[in-house]
């Protein structure tokens, strides 16, 4: 039964996990596109057997995951004329049986939403301390929501109408679509539904530190871009990641040069703020200590990560791809 569904699938050498995501979608929609981004494994050969319509990037063009998902989305108006939705997935996630039926269903309902989401797990939370992490950062409020994540069905005018993705953007171009699409009257929202099991596959503090390093860069380039607007978009993370990050180490070094060892007392303003986070959790007493923790911790990659993005922006740098697989 046609659906007026098509799916774009991006990835590089995802491998098994990839095989998963793709098997998930058998049948759930018209056409699926997977939009492959240079693998060297058998990501390409894998997705043929599997009958899955296969775009392969040029790689002589900037590489984002935003141009993937533009492109991927191009083939299918072409493959599929009388496309109604678009369902974006990451190549490293499996989707849950039953989420585009209900996904399909409540925009169907809802003609002022463009956007809807649901509830990204994570597969392997107990495996390392930065698995947890990310899932308790997916487990976000239902309801109407200013921005999706990489996985979400869109209606695919409305897509079309706001240009897609920004193909520059090397981090956070899901956000900043969606400040454009409500920007144009579109509403977002967030199912209380199973959507994808997501496989961040971090096990090393590294890892850790490029994505969160990422972040920051995200952050400054929407605030860059919509920091400006009413809703000050990231502008708020931009600024704590330079005042935890940056102005309050650099006033302990000034007070301790100039007071002495004494200064240094100031450094119990960390713990303090864990702990304060800490106990506004509602989760369980680990996972609120532990999330508490590295979101301090964080500040620090988020600032470099704003400095980054001034320095591309602004010096000789040049965007590219902060990745942390």
């Amino acid at each position: 039964m046609a659906t007026g569904i098509g799916i774009v699938v991006i990835g590089r050498n995802e491998g098994p996990r990839l095989e998963r995501c793709l098997t998930s979608l058998a049948g759930a929609a018209d056409k699926v596109v997977y939009v492959d981004s240079g693998s060297t494994d058998d990501s390409v050969q894998m997705a043929q057997r599997l009958g899955v319509e296969v775009l392969e990037l040029n790689l002589a063009i900037p590489f984002t995951a935003a141009r993937a998902r533009n492109e991927g989305f191009v083939c299918l108006q072409r493959l599929l004329p009388l496309m109604r939705y678009v369902q974006f997935v990451d190549g490293d996630c499996e989707v849950a049986a039953g989420w585009l039926p209900k996904a399909q269903a409540f925009l169907d309902a809802q003609p002022k939403v463009a956007v809807v989401c649901g509830r990204r797990r994570e597969r392997f939370p107990q495996r390392s301390v930065y698995n947890l992490l990310c899932d308790l950062e997916w487990d976000t409020p239902i309801g109407e929501a200013k921005a999706c994540g990489g996985d979400a069905l869109m209606r695919a005018d409305a897509f079309a109408a706001a240009s897609g993705f920004r193909p520059d953007l090397i981090a956070g171009e899901e956000p900043e679509l969606c400040v454009r699409l409500r920007a144009a009257g579109w509403k977002v929202w967030r199912l209380d539904d199973e959507m994808t099991l997501h496989d961040a596959a971090m096990t090393r503090f590294g890892q850790w530190w490029q994505r969160s390093l990422r972040a920051g860069h995200a952050f400054a380039e929407g605030a860059f871009l919509h920091g400006a607007e009413s809703e000050q978009h990231w502008l708020r993370e931009s600024r704590r990641a330079w005042i935890w990050g940056l102005c309050i180490p650099l006033t302990i070094v000034i007070v301790s040069a100039l007071l002495g060892w004494s200064g240094l007392l100031l450094l119990l303003i960390y713990p303090l703020q864990v702990v304060r986070l800490a106990r506004r959790g509602e989760r369980s007493t680990r996972e609120n200590w532990l999330q508490a923790f590295f979101l301090v911790l964080g500040k620090f990659p988020e600032m470099v990560g704003q400095v980054k993005f001034l320095l591309n922006k602004y010096g000789a740098g040049k965007s590219a791809l902060i990745e942390y697989k």
